[in-house]
């Protein structure tokens, strides 16, 4: 198909032109709401899913995060036995039952694992779920499951730099109390918790 604005071909299923960024006719896009004189114009903003897609629950939502929650546990246990024996656990009880004071080494050992397990903690499930997002399947192993990919707001693949801001954004989710950024999914018009909202991403349901 193609654009009525600019003559570009546009994909099938998209929202706006890549090229000039007009809204593509029958696209399931809401009105323009008329601005105010020497004001820009309001944006245009999809209104349903993408044609084959729904909006995912936050019920679909939560399933796939324990999915994943226990995936990357398990691949985050893995790394922590690695580097039990990279650091020599035997070692190191070898050295404690011969040295002069044990105590000495406690805080050697709990900096060594400080500086270990930080970055594995913080850059394993960041570039778990930035990556998988960010790919061509648009979600991870849980999302996969269950048919949910993460898209734009015109149901596109979204950048990894647009999953890393979206997976960041979580942290400022899950500052508001009882859990109500996350629940937000479960009561707003297109199914997005806070950090959604943020990264302007939905999550979508394969019909």
């Amino acid at each position: 198909m193609f654009c009525a604005k600019c003559g570009a071909s546009v994909a099938e299923g998209a929202a706006f032109c890549n090229a000039c960024g007009a809204p593509v006719a029958g696209a399931g896009i809401a009105p323009a709401v008329a601005s105010p004189a020497g004001a820009a114009p309001a944006a245009y903003v999809p209104v349903v899913a993408p044609p084959g897609l729904a909006y995912a629950g936050f019920w679909l939502r939560l399933v796939a995060y324990l999915i994943d929650s226990i995936l990357v546990g398990l691949v985050f246990g893995a790394f922590l036995a690695i580097a039990i024996l990279a650091l020599g656990g035997g070692a190191f009880l070898d050295s404690l039952k011969n040295a002069d004071n044990p105590d000495q080494l406690f805080p050697l050992l709990f900096a060594s694992w400080f500086i270990v397990l930080i970055p594995i903690v913080i850059v394993l499930p960041w570039l778990y779920f930035a990556k998988m997002e960010s790919s061509a399947h648009q979600g991870t192993l849980g999302k996969m499951a269950l048919g949910l990919i993460v898209a734009d707001l015109a149901g596109r693949r979204i950048t990894f730099g647009r999953a890393t801001g979206r997976y960041f954004a979580k942290i400022i989710t899950g500052l508001i109390p009882l859990g109500i950024g996350y629940i937000m999914a479960g009561f707003t018009e297109k199914k997005q918790a806070l950090h959604d909202m943020i990264a302007a991403c939905l999550v979508l349901r394969k019909l």
